[in-house]
């Protein structure tokens, strides 16, 4: 039995994609008509109670009653089976013409006394498509044929339970498993953890990760790419981060998928060093960058207005020949923009198709967003009208960015006529284009034109969105009509209109502190605050305008959220810390943050000793110095300059001088 057992798992248990969800491979697939299958009623308790609560729910309101659960008669074991004389296709089709789990009874009930395998009957069940009907067969081996308690079968049953979105049904197989004797594996947790992260319960998700951890489970690579995922999903870096290290320190070694998926979340997390230094680290243990590696470290630094670095990344791509592509020439037609290289991006532009890459409508339109800020006026209307006679995809960027090159040329009646032309091509007008126009009537002088086209698009319910708000403030403040702008402020106090986590991002990006600050506190009490980047806003706004409680107010909002912070509000943190001479504190959220397995950028790291160094705590700092000191990730120069500055204000100067003596030594310096 343990043979068939073990050929089971390998026959049942598929490899996994990435971000794919686990399964057991169905036979040759078959479509049959099938009969409404009709169960006694279940009830289903909250799935609130699934992640707070590690209690059994009573299992009885949705599984049949039975008198002896545990009890196994001692029927002969069959030495042989009749598997191979039973026609599983006559006998799927026959299953799926049962109404009810009584007529399926019935139906199997010349197989009670177990002639089939325990491998044909969860061969059968991975095959029935219906939920309930592979409920009931459940039900018919456990309690009418009476077979030993069987792991595969509960893996197949609640696979097919959650693809069916059962999820409490799924969380009572998954305690009915415990009661009769088996231990979840990682096929039952993966499984769970997916398909509850695909429908996005990422708390679930990551509550069965919990008990898969207090199980002493250990995961595989295909269970933590996708926690990796559902955390990046969740803008949830650090966590993404944390469980990357504990895949590391499981000694599972990453594969190209789950390395481009770190670069991206280290790219999210600002965190670029660490990306670079992944991309090292790839090429170290034999796993080659591809070319999506380095469109997302391309991304990243753009994202970031890193544009240099941008530039030398696409070098060190050229140097090792990694083959472009269309994402990537995209992206650098933009830095060489950026960059002031309008000449180059002409160049590269041009050339795609000789790399045998067709430009997209992306490409255009990025290149003639360059020509533009370039003020190659002449070329940017001359790519614009190229696109139209070769009948090339034009939509809303192409003609937002016209109005915009129009604008900058002084043409304002021809970047108005050009709304005309798009609505005549079935392109709608959004809101950057009305909030380009209002910007380009406002520095004309011509402000009553956009204060009607303003109002007229409010009463006709287009959406106002922050760039349109923000746009009409500028323009009355630009005008000196600071009522006006204060109204439309006012409103944004109570936005009827608008999501409060959209009027938090306006007012702070706005620097209106007294505003944002209103309108957060009533977002926090009422709960509508589920973006993790208004928290980070909100601590980069006090902390410009050193209001350095109320980052800490902040903060503690965030981590009772649930949320993770990322390196920068960290930073802010510690330093807000600081100010407030809060140092222990500090102190507590740096080690809890080190403890969670969070990558620090080397600015934090720096900071901390800098507090320790203003409670004087020396001890903690020759500590913590000696201990950066050994980690090759770190800037070895600029550690032993902050640690001498910490101590020379302390007026150690014979300390300080010791340190800096280091700096010279071999060995030392790391660039």
């Amino acid at each position: 039995m343990m043979t068939s057992l073990s050929s089971m798992q390998t026959e049942t248990i598929a490899a996994f994609s990435s971000f794919s969800f686990p399964f057991l491979p169905l036979l040759n697939p078959q479509t049959y008509t099938t009969t409404p299958f009709t169960v006694k009623s279940r009830n289903h308790f909250s799935l609130q109670a699934l992640s707070s609560s590690s209690s059994s729910p009573t299992k009885d309101i949705w599984r049949r009653p039975r008198t002896s659960p545990f009890f196994r008669s001692k029927r002969p074991q069959n030495s042989t089976f009749l598997d191979h004389s039973v026609d599983m296709e006559e006998l799927l089709d026959s299953i799926s013409k049962t109404q009810n789990e009584k007529d399926l009874f019935t139906l199997l009930s010349r197989y009670k006394t177990r002639q089939l395998s325990i491998r044909f009957m969860v061969s059968l069940i991975s095959r029935e498509t219906d939920w309930q009907r592979s409920l009931a067969l459940l039900d018919w081996i456990n309690e009418e044929a009476r077979y030993s308690p069987s792991l595969f079968a509960y893996n197949v049953v609640i696979r097919n339970v959650v693809k069916a979105k059962q999820w409490a049904v799924a969380h009572g197989l998954f305690e009915e498993m415990r009661e009769k004797g088996l231990a979840p594996d990682r096929f039952t947790y993966s499984t769970l953890i997916t398909y509850f992260g695909k429908e996005g319960m990422f708390d679930l998700a990551l509550s069965w990760l919990q008990k898969m951890e207090n199980d002493g489970v250990s995961g595989d690579l295909v269970l933590f790419s996708n926690l990796i995922e559902l955390s990046r999903k969740l803008r949830d870096y650090s966590k993404a981060i944390s469980i990357f290290n504990k895949l590391n320190s499981s000694g599972i070694v990453p594969d190209l998928v789950c390395y481009n998926s770190m670069i991206n979340v280290f790219g999210k997390a600002k965190l670029f060093r660490e990306a670079r230094l992944l991309v090292k680290e790839m090429r170290d243990v034999g796993v080659m960058p591809d070319t999506v590696s380095y469109s997302t470290v391309l991304s990243m630094f753009v994202e970031n207005s890193k544009f240099v670095e941008a530039l030398s990344v696409f070098a060190e791509m050229n140097e090792v020949k990694c083959p472009l592509d269309l994402t990537t020439c995209n992206i650098m037609i933009d830095v060489y923009g950026q960059l002031d290289m309008a000449r180059e991006a002409d160049r590269l532009f041009w050339s795609m198709r000789k790399m045998g890459i067709e430009p997209n409508v992306v490409s255009y339109n990025t290149l003639l967003k360059v020509y533009g800020e370039a003020e190659l006026f002449g070329e940017a209307i001359h790519l614009f009208r190229l696109m139209q006679r070769k009948d090339i995809e034009q939509n809303v960027v192409t003609y937002n960015t016209m109005i915009k090159i129009y604008g900058k040329s002084l043409e304002h009646e021809k970047a108005n006529n050009l709304i005309q032309e798009m609505q005549n091509r079935g392109i709608e007008p959004n809101a950057i284009t009305y909030s380009t126009i209002i910007s380009i009537w406002g520095k004309a002088g011509k402000l009553d034109r956009a204060a009607i086209l303003f109002q007229k698009l409010r009463s006709s319910g287009v959406e106002i969105d922050q760039v349109l708000y923000q746009t009409m403030i500028v323009a009355y403040e630009r005008a000196g009509l600071v009522a006006h702008a204060k109204r439309l402020l006012h409103e944004l106090k109570q936005p009827d209109n608008l999501p409060r986590d959209t009027a938090i991002k306006i007012l702070a990006r706005a620097g209106r502190i007294e505003e944002a600050t209103w309108v957060f506190r009533q977002a926090c009490d009422a709960g509508e605050v589920r973006d993790i980047s208004v928290f980070g806003l909100m601590i980069d706004l006090y902390s410009r305008n050193k209001k350095h409680a109320n980052v800490i107010e902040v903060f503690e909002k965030m981590r009772s959220a649930g949320y993770f912070p990322d390196s920068n509000v960290i930073a802010l943190v510690l330093n807000a810390y600081g100010k407030l001479r809060e140092f222990d504190k500090a102190d507590a959220v740096y080690r809890e943050m080190q403890e969670e397995k969070c990558v620090f950028p080397d600015e934090v790291h720096f900071q901390m000793l800098s507090l320790y160094g203003a409670r004087k705590d020396f001890k903690t700092i020759e500590s913590l110095f000696e201990k950066l000191g050994s980690d090759p990730n770190i800037n070895k120069k600029e550690l032993h300059l902050v640690v001498a500055s910490i101590y020379e204000r302390a007026n150690r100067l014979n300390d300080a001088s010791q340190i800096m003596n280091r700096v010279g030594e071999g060995g030392i310096l790391k660039s």
